[in-house]
């Protein structure tokens, strides 16, 4: 249970701004206790949140003669402090998380990755199924996992299909195959949809395959030596040398791992680097005695404060990571101090002991050393990025003729809208953002259009526009520093009259007209204000580049979604116009076949299967997705 403590506070006025916070009288509340300490500036706004197993020894640490540029910029601006008294270092650990996450403080290190770790999961069933995942995990499925990043977990999944042959197909298609597909055709799935492998023997292929995504690789090859033996001396040589087939398979997968080390290694390796005012940390991963890949992270960090320590930005990316995934028995980091705390922490995190290794000797230097420059390269690939990328803002920034500072950039924001439809069918708008120098995906939005002539993209446009910025218009949402509109003075023009409703500044919008031949470098951008003239920037232009890519998302994020809705309502306007198919039929048909497509491909027998369905329905309904006549 959490105890909150009376916080000492130093009211700040007009005639008392300049003075100190009184660290001393603070002090002597504290306790030899666990928990969080929080500190906050003149204007309340919250500063650090940190973590100690004793918080009298830790905080008193702030408030030394010497201390680091970072944490005396910090102290300097300290107004008053607050404590929370927890029952261990871990419970601390998991306010302090929680804390920076949601608030975000200033000095804090914020490791938060929109991307969710994949994993590769088994369904259940007679014949499951292997699938690549991410999200939240459950327990009536089996997980392996987690992997460093898409490429490793999917290149897992391809050694388990050439192996072990497990089918990788959807339920639905499983369910309706008649005849064996061609992965069963080039040996990389043993066909369980065609009966072409029994229950008992696809049940051990899912075994194997679980062992060795646990890295039991040499018991399997034992195994397997002594199943192709026994078929040998019992004349069953094909079944010999499909054992021969898989033994070679997995002796090729565990000779290409160079960095092998035993069976039953697991390890996490991190390594920080710091240049050009970013951070990247690089965490690699050892399951089963394999190096499965890396994953570089770039935390958020305050950028007008002076750059943490590597052993700082390791600390707080362990106290992160680890509250959501479980530790490994082994930990390698690149630290030069505080190894003894972080050790710790990885132990008060994990239910197994941890051993924590800053200074690895043999093929764990290997590993942390292959980490760091995996770090280095990544994190000198995102900085060439951000050149660019700063180099193509400020080309806009100056053709826009708007004022803004390099240090501003980040604060450069841009919302672009586009309206897709077939031939006024599913009519759908897109809004994609730009904002701290990339494009911003979790700021995407989609709006539905309803109420709109087929076609019209003028109505369409003012209707999202509308229902965007009328937020605004209420003080709800921030305006962007540009409004780009897909189209030419038609597009402004209907633009310009909603933001005259709103009551909104117009000079933030935007056209981009297509040019002669609609061949790219030949846009034009049209402005709100009817005496600019439209402007040209050539297809060598900088500023073009940036906005043909936010334009060209935008076409991207609109067409996508159109088609899924054109797809929605068409399969459900087909399956909706089957004579004497009623509700709970149509919602059986649907829940046995799974889509339209598999329903379209079955046979009169396959559709008379179907609980509810008689054979004289079955063929009336094959006739009319078939366009047959009775």
């Amino acid at each position: 249970m959490l105890t909150e403590v009376t916080e000492v506070k130093l009211e700040v006025s007009p005639t008392n701004a300049n003075k100190k916070f009184d660290s001393a009288e603070f002090l002597k509340s504290l306790p030899h206790l666990p928990g969080v300490y929080r500190y906050f500036d003149a204007e309340d706004n919250l500063l650090y949140v940190g973590k100690a197993r004793d918080l009298k020894r830790r905080v008193s640490s702030y408030f030394q003669k010497t201390l680091p540029p970072r944490t005396q910029m910090m102290v300097d601006l300290i107004a008053r402090a607050q404590i929370t008294i927890v029952n261990s270092e871990a419970e601390a650990l998991i306010l302090e998380s929680n804390l920076i996450k949601t608030q975000s403080p200033r000095f804090n290190i914020l490791f938060r990755d929109d991307k969710s770790y994949p994993y590769l999961k088994f369904s259940s069933g007679d014949f499951p199924r292997l699938s690549y995942f991410r999200g939240a995990l459950d327990k009536k499925q089996t997980f392996f996992g987690p992997f460093p990043n898409a490429s490793a977990a999917k290149e897992a999944m391809n050694v388990i299909q050439k192996v072990f042959q497990i089918r990788v197909c959807e339920n639905s298609v499983f369910n309706n195959r008649s005849r064996p597909c061609l992965l069963q055709q080039i040996n990389r799935c043993s066909g369980p949809c065609c009966g072409c492998i029994s229950k008992e023997d696809y049940a051990e292929s899912i075994r194997l395959s679980k062992e060795f995504l646990k890295g039991e690789s040499a018991s399997i090859k034992k195994e397997l030596e002594a199943r192709m033996n026994q078929f040998s001396e019992n004349l069953e040589f094909e079944k010999a040398a499909a054992v021969r087939d898989q033994l070679a398979a997995i002796t090729n997968v565990t000779q290409m791992q160079t960095m092998s080390a035993t069976p039953d290694f697991n390890a996490d390796i991190i390594s920080a680097e710091i240049a050009g005012g970013q951070i990247c940390v690089n965490l690699a991963m050892v399951r089963g005695g394999q190096h499965l890949g890396d994953r570089a992270i770039f935390p958020k960090f305050s950028k007008n404060t002076v750059l943490p320590t590597t052993d700082e930005v390791i600390e707080a990316f362990i106290g992160q990571h680890y509250l959501e995934m479980e530790v490994p028995p082994l930990v390698i980091a690149s630290v030069e101090n505080n190894g003894e705390a972080i050790g710790e922490l990885l132990n008060s995190l994990a239910i197994h002991h941890v051993n924590f290794v800053k200074k690895p000797q043999g093929i764990r230097k290997k590993w942390l050393d292959l980490a760091a420059m995996n770090a280095r390269i990544s994190l000198a690939r995102k900085l060439s990025e951000e050149s660019h990328m700063s180099s193509r803002i400020e080309a806009l920034i100056e053709a826009l003729g708007l004022q803004f500072e390099k240090e501003e950039y980040a604060n450069f924001t841009v919302e672009c809208f586009d309206i897709s439809h077939t031939s006024g069918e599913a009519t759908q708008a897109s809004c994609v953002v730009f904002a701290n120098n990339k494009m911003d995906s979790s700021q995407y939005k989609r709006f539905n259009i309803h109420d709109v002539a087929a076609g019209d993209d003028y109505a369409a446009m003012k209707q999202v526009l509308t229902r965007r910025y009328s937020r605004v218009a209420r003080g709800e949402a921030k305006m962007p520093t540009i409004v780009l509109v897909d189209g030419g003075k038609g597009q402004v023009h209907m633009a310009c009259e909603v933001f005259d409703e709103l009551g909104l500044d117009k000079n933030v919008i935007v056209g981009v007209a297509k040019g002669e031949g609609r061949k790219v470098g030949l846009e034009e951008l049209i402005f709100a204000d009817p005496e600019k003239q439209p402007l040209k920037l050539g297809k060598e232009s900088a500023a073009l580049m940036l906005i043909a890519q936010i334009r060209d998302e935008a076409h991207r994020f609109a067409i996508t979604g159109m088609r899924a809705k054109r797809a929605k309502a068409r399969n459900y306007s087909k399956i909706e116009d089957l004579e004497g198919v009623g509700p709970k039929r149509r919602q059986k048909l649907l829940a046995h076949f799974g889509s339209l497509k598999a329903l379209s491909n079955a046979s009169v027998e396959d559709i008379a299967a179907v609980e509810g369905i008689s054979s004289t329905l079955a063929g009336h309904i094959y006739a009319q997705l078939h366009g047959q006549t009775n």
